[in-house]
């Protein structure tokens, strides 16, 4: 596996781990069924994701990328802080789409960076990209 395939293939488990932190961290504070049970899909979606990316890298002997300690740290604060001052559907929503969006800029800006990276892992990445755009879509309502 080249550099290329493997930055973005860590870069796409890296996303996808972030997100299912964020879904875990939010979940005891979403009230409203359907917005859970959308988030619980997502989540099985960027699990899959993640799995299919960790697959890869091992196949190649290479190691996953895992969140830093201090951006997990500063993640977990601010989203603490911003549900217990409103622990509404409509914050979680908020808090989604701002996470949606930044996985999108993140991934994005990396398809681009890695652009001679394998078929496989490109596919993976718009795959992610694409269910981060429908996510933010889904969840507008709840604004």
């Amino acid at each position: 596996m080249d550099a290329q395939t493997r930055g973005l293939l860590r870069e796409c488990s890296l996303g996808c781990k972030m997100a299912i932190n964020s879904f875990d961290q939010m979940r005891d504070y979403v009230k409203n069924e359907e917005l859970k049970e959308l988030m619980d899909t997502y989540d099985k979606k960027h699990k899959a994701y993640e799995e299919k990316a960790a697959k890869m890298l091992m196949e190649d002997g290479s190691k996953e990328k895992e969140p830093g300690m201090m951006a997990s740290a500063f993640s977990k604060l601010t989203t603490e802080m911003k549900l217990m001052m409103k622990d509404d559907s409509s914050q979680v929503a908020k808090l989604v789409m701002d996470g949606c969006n930044m996985g999108i800029q993140t991934l994005g800006g990396y398809i681009n960076e890695y652009k001679n990276a394998s078929g496989q892992s490109m596919n993976l990445a718009r795959d992610i990209v694409r269910t981060e755009e429908s996510l933010m879509k889904d969840v507008q309502k709840f604004l």
